[in-house]
């Protein structure tokens, strides 16, 4: 059984009630704009000229129109323009969009709930609760997490925006709607810091989370694309003796979908920037990428190598040096592949947030210069 404060009662309820409320006015705003049109598209169908002799024909200055007889096809449009071609108009879906609003927002909510109850279970589950309470890890994990903070937040505002796109609303509404859903994914994930004797809530992963979500919607507002893009790579890191692995296992987790979740050593985040959007008229490639990356390894704990374990032991690993590292590689951005297959198009999009694996240069914080063949 899951226990909670008093405080939880008090702060919890609330942002979700704001957060429901706010979908729901969102998609009654939608509803309406959608039956306007629908009403506003009948009455201007009315209007249209009837052909005389041929029933359920319409003549407009595009083309001829006529609804199909056939068993599955009746609510579609054979077509005749004013040239040598038939076509058949088939619309925008088999959902309307407003209810497609209310299909994304509920569906925004579900995932919101199943990732609270999921990540209760692999992070929080074996730390005791406590009273909501703030707590000042700007200078844990060599600001790993707070990298990861901006890569989820980024990766869950576009992924959102995409839906929200799919429902039918505009670019600029779907934009902002996929970034206020960013973060309050990502505020969701803090709060249940807050309620943590381990964590606590942290202004400083507040301001990565708003980071992440305006990279993304500051881009789609100005250039409406996305010319720069937060990646991630993954590469086990080294933890060559037993003291060091049941270290890993209490920090990281011992199963490797934990790891690839929190384990700072092997993480490496990046900024790819896709060059030929600047360049235009170029003959640079457009799905050649450059990326800046950042990754720190050696961390055994938050602000140092030393720690207790349950039975009172103690170790001090000072002699594990915890490093910094700059990088700087190529990259590919997936979604400039055209493709006229729809799930290959997805497919690529969702490999687009890891970085492939590709040469670099990396510079140490000890200012140590190295060439990798190939990075993970």
């Amino acid at each position: 059984m899951l226990l909670v404060s008093d405080n939880y009662q008090k702060i919890y309820p609330p942002i979700v009630k704001a957060v429901l409320t706010i979908l729901l006015a969102i998609c009654f705003h939608h509803n309406m704009k959608a039956q306007e049109a629908i009403v506003g598209r009948e009455t201007a169908n009315g209007k249209r000229e009837t052909a005389p002799g041929i029933p359920g024909c319409r003549l407009n200055a595009a083309r001829v129109g006529y609804r199909l007889p056939v068993t599955g096809y009746q609510g579609q449009n054979a077509g005749m323009p004013y040239s040598n071609k038939t076509f058949i108009d088939s619309g925008a879906g088999n959902l309307p969009p407003n209810k497609r609003v209310w299909l994304i927002a509920g569906a925004h909510v579900t995932a919101w709930t199943a990732s609270y109850i999921a990540l209760n279970k692999a992070w929080y589950d074996g730390f005791a609760k406590s009273d909501f309470h703030f707590f000042n890890d700007n200078h844990e994990w060599n600001q790993m997490d707070k990298a990861g903070h901006i890569w989820t937040a980024y990766r869950v505002s576009r992924l959102s925006a995409g839906l929200w796109k799919w429902a039918g609303l505009n670019g600029r509404k779907s934009a902002v709607l996929g970034g206020i859903s960013g973060l309050a994914y990502q505020s969701i994930i803090e709060i249940q810091d807050g309620f943590s004797s381990e964590w606590g809530f942290s202004w400083g992963d507040m301001a990565a989370n708003f980071l992440g979500a305006a990279t993304f919607v500051s881009q789609e507002l100005g250039w409406r694309e996305q010319r720069f893009q937060f990646k991630l790579s993954y590469w086990a890191y080294d933890y060559n003796s037993p003291d060091l692995k049941n270290r890993r296992n209490q920090l990281f987790g011992a199963s490797l979908p934990e790891r690839l979740l929190k384990d700072y050593n092997s993480q490496t985040y990046w900024l790819s920037a896709n060059i030929a959007s600047f360049l235009k008229n170029s003959k640079w490639p457009s799905w050649l990428n450059m990326a800046v990356g950042y990754s720190s390894n050696g961390m055994l704990g938050g602000f140092g190598n030393q720690w207790t374990d349950k039975q009172g032991n103690i170790f001090d690993r000072a002699d594990i040096h915890r490093e910094r590292h700059f990088l700087l590689s190529p990259d590919i951005d997936l979604t400039k592949i055209h493709s006229g297959k729809k799930w290959v198009r997805t497919l690529l999009s969702i490999a687009n947030m890891v970085k492939i694996p590709a040469p670099a240069i990396g510079l140490g914080s000890k200012g140590k210069l190295k060439a990798y063949a190939l990075y993970y």
